[in-house]
């Protein structure tokens, strides 16, 4: 029984192993071949930044990105607060209606983003919105908000009542109770959320796609640009920037709140 045990925790650990390798390999050599000096991606590696120095100097990249990171923070804080009050809503009242809509909060996340990107781009024009930077903007923000309030909403359910009426019975209005006990214990919701949406927007390629006009185009459309024209491994020395910089957000995050509920 003894070694029927260690034979398969050996093996549970060696499935891990494999799934980690196969999840992050692609990534670290990535990163490695952004490195190399040698556009053919020839080995050994020759250790270089010219690459990176190439998108430094790559205009139209470096406006996509801060197009991306703009229109991601929007996507983030606007999501985040419709998101917060959208799951307060759900959770403190019943209406007519209240489970459909909540079941209407899944097939946005899974529909294929090719047919809302399409949807929207005809609606937009429907309705007078057309394409551009405010186009893609609403188009994130309808993508990135299920996300939020089932995050934000799963928080909630975790919320003892009990804490929000002893807070009432001591006399502190909606608000208070709110802003003192409710928002404190749904924080890291909010944050878990916020980062859902923030990773939608600015990885999202088909709405952008659909949506953007010459010149307001985001770093996913760009990308796809320049890989039509031929890859070059300025593309290796961007990714591996946003890797890193959102790992270090994560990180961050996770060194501030612990997403079981302490802080």
């Amino acid at each position: 029984m003894n070694t029927l045990t260690r034979t398969l925790n050996g093996l549970g650990k060696l499935y891990v192993g494999l799934l980690l390798l196969f999840l992050y390999l692609p990534i670290i050599i990535m990163a490695l071949m952004s490195f190399n000096a040698s556009p053919f991606y020839m080995l050994p590696i020759e250790w270089s930044t010219v690459w990176y120095e190439t998108f430094l100097s790559n205009s139209q990249l470096i406006a996509a990105t801060w197009n991306s990171v703009f229109i991601a923070l929007v996507t983030t804080v606007i999501s985040a607060i419709l998101g917060t009050a959208a799951s307060l809503a759900l959770y403190r009242y019943d209406f007519p209606g209240k489970p459909l809509l909540q079941a209407a909060l899944l097939p946005p996340i899974a529909i294929p983003w090719l047919i809302t990107g399409t949807a929207m781009l005809i609606f937009f024009f429907g309705v007078g919105i057309g394409r551009g930077l405010h186009a893609i903007i609403l188009g994130h923000v309808a993508l990135a908000l299920p996300y939020v309030i089932i995050v934000v909403n799963a928080r909630l359910k975790t919320l003892a009542p009990e804490l929000e009426e002893a807070a009432r019975s001591l006399g502190a209005s909606q608000w208070q109770v709110t802003r003192r006990v409710t928002l404190p214990w749904i924080a890291p919701g909010i944050i878990a959320g916020s980062l859902f949406a923030f990773a939608v927007s600015f990885d999202q390629f088909v709405v952008s796609y659909f949506l953007a006009t010459p010149g307001q185009s985001t770093l996913p459309v760009e990308i796809y640009a320049a890989i039509r024209k031929g890859f070059t491994p300025e593309i290796n020395a961007v990714s591996t920037i946003i890797i890193v910089l959102s790992m270090a957000i994560m990180l961050i995050t996770a060194r501030f709140y612990k997403f079981g509920g302490e802080q």
